[in-house]
């Protein structure tokens, strides 16, 4: 069996490539450049480190490596995805797009169909159920990851491999540390990934400028202060507003009139919320349904990324999906993804976009 490894130089992509090895596989490593530079340079992904641990990992277990490059792709699906986004007042989610897009997507279609099958280091895992390949959670419930690849196509689930998916985080580490491996003791990246160390607001100030506005306390209607822009903003935020007599917490944003909602408490009863409404509804695999969507379906869910799996239903009327969730659910945030799975949290059923 013909097998890519996606390895980025982090711990858990390079004890894929010895869980791998010693399960008598000879797979051949990827490198992905996806950092982004526009023509003034501005983003520079720093990826020497990456592929020098990368190159590391290919030696010392006999692997052909290969460094290849999705600039150009991931500019247009990612990047321009997220500036699209913020400026339209909602909050992206890149990493959704570019597992979907970039690393099961632009580079199947580009090296991975001389595969059977791709590696990578997601802590998420696969069961075949009458032949059908569905995703599902990993044994790690902090590290789990199919929240992010909740977007991705039935094609790809059948195609991908996660090696990491029956081991605790603690368990890659201590692997990594017995090989000796230079990731063992790397920390995990954290962030907008293409960002690199380049600051959120200074991008997105590089490409939407500034636009101040008024901060609106929503309860009273009293102004409390200025904004430089919505876009610099998410929903639920609670710091960097620059409002005394906090904590203030972001609740809504209009993007027209220009103006933030704030409201005030640890915990305002205005941030939360039950009823869930969703566009573009995605099942990764099949409509565990059948197609027959009648009254509500018992489901968990996730809107944001955490080991915490909510409880609710789900129902459709037309295109559009409503999820309904069983206790209060915080920052409910326009432009994320909800997540759904069955009624165990074990498969993971697709998701759709909040609006």
């Amino acid at each position: 069996m013909e097998i890519a490894a996606l390895v980025s130089g982090g711990v858990d992509s390079s004890v894929v490539v010895h869980l791998l090895k010693e399960a008598g596989h000879d797979p051949v490593i990827f490198y992905i450049r996806i950092g982004m530079e526009d023509k003034d340079g501005f983003i520079d992904c720093p990826s020497e480190e990456d592929i020098e641990i990368t190159t590391f990992v290919a030696k010392k277990y006999g692997c052909r490596m290969e460094i290849v490059s999705l600039h150009e792709e991931y500019w247009e699906k990612v990047v321009s995805y997220t500036i699209d986004s913020v400026k339209r007042g909602l909050t992206p989610n890149p990493d959704v797009m570019c597992n979907r897009y970039i690393k099961f997507g632009c580079f199947e279609d580009k090296w991975g169909r001389d595969f059977d099958k791709i590696a990578t280091g997601h802590y998420a895992s696969t069961t075949e159920i009458d032949g059908k390949v569905w995703l599902s959670t990993a044994k790690d419930p902090v590290k789990d990851q199919t929240d992010f690849l909740g977007q991705i196509t039935n094609l790809q689930i059948s195609k991908l491999m996660f090696p990491l998916g029956h081991l605790m985080k603690s368990e890659v580490r201590t692997i990594a540390e017995e090989q000796k491996l230079p990731s063992a003791k790397r920390k995990d990246s954290q962030g907008i990934c293409f960002l690199g160390k380049i600051n959120y607001n200074d991008f997105i100030e590089r490409y939407l400028g500034r636009r101040p506005g008024e901060i609106i306390e929503l309860e009273t209607g009293k102004i409390l202060g200025k904004h430089n822009g919505c876009w610099f903003h998410t929903i639920g935020q609670r710091k960097g507003l620059g409002l005394s007599g906090g904590p203030w917490f972001v609740i809504r944003k209009d993007m027209q009139e220009n103006i933030i909602y704030v409201s005030n408490g640890y915990d305002p009863e205005t941030q939360y919320g039950k009823i869930i409404r969703l566009q573009g509804f995605h099942f990764i695999t099949d409509d565990p349904w059948g197609g027959t969507f009648d009254g509500e379906k018992e489901i968990t869910f996730k809107v944001r990324h955490t080991p915490e799996f909510a409880n609710g239903t789900i129902c459709r009327t037309g295109d559009m999906y409503t999820v309904s969730s069983d206790r209060k659910i915080q920052g409910i945030a326009p432009g994320q993804f909800t997540v759904v799975y069955d009624r165990d949290h074990h498969l993971c059923y697709g998701s759709g976009m909040i609006i």
